[in-house]
C-alpha cells in the first residue's frame, strides 16, 4: 500500500495559462486551489497570489489587456465547451459579461494593440461554423460586430501590428490549415497559403512591420518547421527546420522583436530565445537558452518591451508551475508555487523512453514509470525481492487525439498508481503527433486497426519485461484512447485483465451522427466520412465487436460531453452486459469531456482505483 490516498494526490496543484500584466508588475494565471482552474494574480515571484475569480466552473484561459489593468477570460457550464467572454477590472474586481449568448461558443482571438478592442470567432449565426467579430472592451451581449462570414472552422490569431487587419485560421482538418488576413475597413480577405494535399500552418505570429508572419509548417518537409510568410508574395523562407523535428511555434514581441520558440524531441521540449536583427526577415541572435526544471515547456507571455518572458513547465516528477524568465540572461525565477499536498516531490517516479518494435516493425515509442525498487530493466534495484514475485501490474494510459503526444508531463493519476505499485507505461502508436506526417498518418481510415495492434505489440513487450506480470495488465484511455481501450478489449482479448474505457468512442457511426455540429466535418476528415465509410466505420466500432471482451470494463462519462456524447457510454455498458461482462458505469451530470471539477475527478478515480483492485 502507497503512503498516500488518492484525494492526497489528486489535490496536487497546477499553475499554468500565464500573462504578464501591461506594466509588467503582474502576473495572471490559472490555477486549480479551489478544484477548477480560476484566476489568480501575483506581484512579485514568491509572493502570496490573490485569487480573482470565484466560480465552480473552470476557466479556460485569461489574457491581460495591453493598456489597462483589466483581463479578458472565458468559461463555458458543465464542460459543455460554449464558452462565454468577460471582462474583470483587476482594479475593482467588477467582472462583466461581454458575450451572453449560453448557445454559443465563442473562440478568443486576442486584444487590439491599444486596448480598445477584442476578436473572436463564434458559431452563433449557424452552429456548424464560425464567424469573426470584433467587439468594443465596454459593450455585452450581442453588440460585437461580424466583420467576417465563414464557412468553416475559423479562429483569429491576433491584430495586425497597426490594428488595422487580422489574422485568421481556417482549418479543414488537424493537418490541414490556410492562413488569411482581414482587412478591418474593406472587408478583404486575403489567402496566403494556397496549397495542394494536407499542409500545417500553425501558431503564426505577425512579423513587427506587418509585413509577414512566422509560423510553424510543414510545407515541403515531414516536420514542422520555423518559416516567414511574405504577406505580399507569399513566399516561405525557412529559419529552422527543426532538425527533423517539430517546431511547435513561435511566440514574438512585436516591439521589441524579440521570441522564444520551441523543438519537440520525442516529446521534450527545446527552448530557443533570440531576437530578429537587420533587414532579413530569417536572420537573429540567439540568447542563452533558460535551464527550467521538468522537460516540458509552453504557454509563452512576454512582458513590456521584451525583456522577460513567462513559461510554464512541467516533467515525471514536477507539478506545473509558471517561471518567468529574463531574455538576455536566460536567469528563470520560479514565481508560482503550487504545492504538491504535502507529498514530497522526490517520492514522484521518473519515466524512461522506450521504443517497441511493432508488427511490422515499425518502432513505437513510449514512456515507462516503474515503482520504486525496480530499475528500467525490471531489476529490483535494492537486491529484494517484488512485492508480488510475479511482477507489477501494468497500466497501459493510452492517449486521445488521435494526432496527440503522450509528453513526460506531470500526472497525479500515475504517480498515485505508481506509488501503489503499479507500472505505467504510456505509448504514442502510429497515429500520433510529433514524429513526422507519415507517422500520424499511418493510422488513417482503412488503417485505423494498425494502430490497435501497436498496443498489441506494447503489451507483447511489456510481457517480456521483467518488472511486469503479464496476466495482470489494463488498458485505460480517454476520447479516442477510450476507442483504443475498447478495440483492444475486443481484437485481442486474452491480453487484459481489465479495461477503463473514459469518454470514449464506442460507435464511429453514432459518434459522428451525434457529435457536435461544429466538429463532424474535421472528425470525418481523419476517421473518413459517413457518406463514403459507413460500413468500414461500422466494422471497426468497438460496440459491433463487444462480444469478444473478456475482461471487466468501466465507462465513466460526462452527460455534457460535446464532443463524444454520453450516448457512446451508454450503447457500449449495455451491450458488454448483455454478453456477462462484468461492467461498471459512472456518469456525471456536471461534467463534458473529461472531469474539470476535483470532487468529480476524486469520486471518478477512487471508483477506478477500487475496481483495479478488485478486477487486478
Amino acid at each position: 500500500m502507497g503512503t498516500y490516498d488518492i484525494e492526497r494526490y489528486l489535490n496536487v496543484r497546477s499553475a499554468y495559462g500565464a500573462s504578464i500584466g501591461p506594466d509588467g508588475d503582474r502576473l495572471a494565471f490559472l490555477m486549480n486551489t479551489t478544484g477548477t482552474p480560476q484566476i489568480w494574480t501575483l506581484e512579485g515571484p514568491h509572493e502570496w497570489p490573490e485569487q480573482r475569480t470565484f466560480y465552480d466552473e473552470r476557466i479556460t484561459f485569461a489574457s491581460w489587456s495591453p493598456e489597462r489593468p483589466e483581463l479578458a477570460f472565458g468559461m463555458d457550464e458543465g464542460g459543455n465547451e460554449r464558452a462565454q467572454l468577460y471582462r474583470l477590472d483587476a482594479e475593482t474586481g467588477k467582472i462583466h459579461e461581454l458575450t451572453a449568448m449560453p448557445d454559443a461558443k465563442h473562440r478568443w482571438g486576442g486584444w487590439s494593440h491599444d486596448g480598445d478592442r477584442f476578436a473572436f470567432t463564434s458559431n452563433r449565426r449557424d452552429e456548424a461554423v464560425f464567424d469573426v467579430y470584433v467587439q468594443d472592451r465596454d459593450e455585452s451581449g450581442g453588440a460585437a460586430t461580424l466583420v467576417h462570414e465563414g464557412d468553416g472552422w475559423l479562429t483569429v490569431g491576433g491584430f495586425s501590428p497597426d490594428d488595422s487587419r487580422l489574422l485568421v485560421v481556417e482549418a479543414h482538418s488537424n493537418f490541414d490549415q490556410d492562413l488569411y488576413t482581414l482587412d478591418l475597413e474593406s472587408g478583404e480577405m486575403r489567402h496566403h497559403t494556397p496549397h495542394e494535399g494536407d499542409v500545417r500552418y500553425r501558431s503564426a505570429s505577425w512579423s513587427p512591420d506587418g509585413a509577414g508572419l512566422y509560423l510553424s509548417t510543414d510545407e515541403g518537409g515531414e516536420t514542422l518547421s520555423l518559416a516567414y510568410l511574405d504577406l505580399e508574395t507569399n513566399a516561405l523562407s525557412v529559419v529552422d527546420d527543426g532538425g527533423g523535428w517539430n517546431v511547435d511555434g513561435i511566440a514574438l514581441d512585436e516591439e521589441s522583436g524579440r521570441f522564444v520558440y520551441s523543438r519537440n524531441v520525442e516529446g521534450y521540449t527545446e527552448l530557443t530565445v533570440g531576437e530578429l536583427v537587420g533587414d532579413d526577415p530569417t536572420a537573429f541572435e540567439t540568447f542563452p537558452t533558460p535551464d527550467l526544471p521538468g522537460g516540458v515547456s509552453g504557454g509563452i507571455s512576454f512582458g513590456p518591451d521584451g525583456e522577460t518572458f513567462a513559461c510554464s513547465t512541467t516533467g515525471d516528477t514536477v507539478n506545473t508551475n509558471v517561471f518567468v524568465i529574463d531574455v538576455e540572461t536566460g536567469d528563470a525565477d520560479r514565481w508560482t508555487l503550487a504545492p504538491t499536498a504535502g507529498i514530497p516531490p522526490e517520492t514522484f517516479r521518473s519515466s524512461d523512453l522506450v521504443h517497441v518494435e511493432s508488427f511490422d516493425g515499425l518502432e513505437v515509442p513510449g514512456f515507462l514509470t516503474l515503482p520504486a525498487g525496480a530499475d528500467a530493466a525490471g531489476v529490483d534495484a535494492t537486491g529484494d525481492d517484488h512485492a508480488d514475485s510475479d511482477g507489477y501490474p501494468v497500466i497501459v494510459d493510452i492517449h486521445g487525439g488521435p494526432e496527440s503526444q503522450r509528453r513526460p508531463s506531470f500526472s497525479s493519476l500515475k504517480q498515485y498508481f505508481v506509488d501503489r505499485g503499479y507500472a505505467y507505461f504510456e505509448p504514442n502508436v502510429r497515429g500520433s503527433a510529433g514524429y513526422g506526417n507519415e507517422y500520424a498518418s499511418l493510422d488513417d481510415v482503412e488503417k485505423r486497426m494498425d494502430s490497435v495492434a501497436d498496443i498489441a505489440a506494447c503489451v507483447e513487450w511489456l510481457a517480456d519485461h521483467g518488472a511486469v506480470d503479464p496476466d495482470r495488465v489494463v488498458a485505460m484511455g480517454g476520447s479516442y484512447g477510450g476507442f483504443m481501450v475498447l478495440s483492444s478489449l475486443t481484437e485481442y482479448p486474452d491480453l487484459w485483465a481489465a479495461g477503463i474505457d473514459i469518454v470514449g468512442i464506442a460507435n464511429f457511426v453514432t459518434f459522428l451522427e451525434n457529435t457536435g455540429d461544429w466538429r463532424r466535418e474535421l472528425r470525418e476528415a481523419e476517421y473518413g466520412s459517413l457518406e463514403h465509410d459507413r460500413e468500414f466505420l461500422e466494422e471497426i466500432s468497438p460496440i459491433n465487436n463487444v462480444e469478444s471482451i473478456e475482461a471487466p470494463l468501466f465507462v465513466l462519462h460526462g452527460e455534457n460531453d460535446p464532443r463524444v456524447p454520453v450516448g457512446e457510454a451508454e450503447q457500449i455498458v449495455e451491450q458488454a452486459r448483455d454478453q456477462g461482462v462484468p461492467v461498471r458505469k459512472l456518469i456525471f451530470e456536471d461534467e463534458g469531456h473529461g472531469f474539470s471539477k476535483l470532487e468529480n475527478r476524486i469520486e471518478a478515480y477512487s471508483a477506478v482505483a477500487e475496481f483495479l483492485e478488485e478486477h487486478v
